[in-house]
């Protein structure tokens, strides 16, 4: 069975209010690192008069992820690991949270900030839409005319997809599938074929 990891479908923001002070907690999809500095940026921009953003993010899923936080001002340790704490028990990859703080002119102290950037966090992903991501391998297999026929129906079992074919002395099929079906898909096609066929990867995404 295909497995993927969820990740944010579109943006969504929140506002709480803490002592008079005002935190928008924005959320949303970043595949790359990049992708999330675009997105704190944009917050930067939407807000440029506020006296911090705070942000935490996470690029990929499970074993691969890549992670970065800044408390952008406030005192070390009260503001993004708490929005990061709620980002890793979320189960969701490929996200980026920036919370935007307006100082209400009371100072909320140590465990006020982590409750204030933590119910932030929280609150904006109770409402962020979210969609299942599944991880996708594209392998190239060179098979005889003779073996086609094989190929195709495993191609087809293994929740699979042709995107080229050429045919000429041989056929060389390019192919993507689920990446958790992979290892799997290659024992089977070595298998089927008595080892005259070995599915190359070429990319994963």
């Amino acid at each position: 069975m295909t497995t993927g990891y969820r990740i944010p479908a579109s943006m969504a923001q929140v506002e709480i209010v803490r002592v008079n002070s005002r935190f928008i907690a924005a959320a949303g999809f970043a595949s790359t690192v990049a992708d999330a500095r675009e997105f704190i940026n944009a917050q930067r921009k939407l807000y440029p008069d506020a006296a911090h953003h705070v942000y935490a993010f996470r690029v990929g899923y499970g074993n691969s992820v890549q992670e970065g936080m800044s408390d952008d001002g406030e005192p070390s340790g009260t503001s993004a690991p708490p929005i990061m704490a709620v980002l890793r028990g979320s189960d969701l990859g490929d996200t980026v949270i920036v919370v935007t703080r307006y100082f209400g002119g009371t100072k909320l102290g140590t465990g006020g900030l982590v409750k204030a950037y933590g119910d932030s966090a929280k609150e904006v992903l109770a409402v962020l839409p979210t969609e299942v991501k599944i991880e996708r391998a594209t392998y190239e297999l060179i098979i005889s005319y003779a073996f086609y026929g094989a190929a195709t129906r495993e191609i087809a079992a293994f929740e699979g997809e042709i995107l080229s074919e050429d045919f000429a002395q041989g056929i060389t099929l390019t192919v993507i599938l689920p990446a958790d079906q992979g290892d799997a898909f290659v024992a089977t096609i070595i298998n089927r074929s008595n080892g005259a066929v070995t599915p190359a990867l070429k990319a994963r995404d």
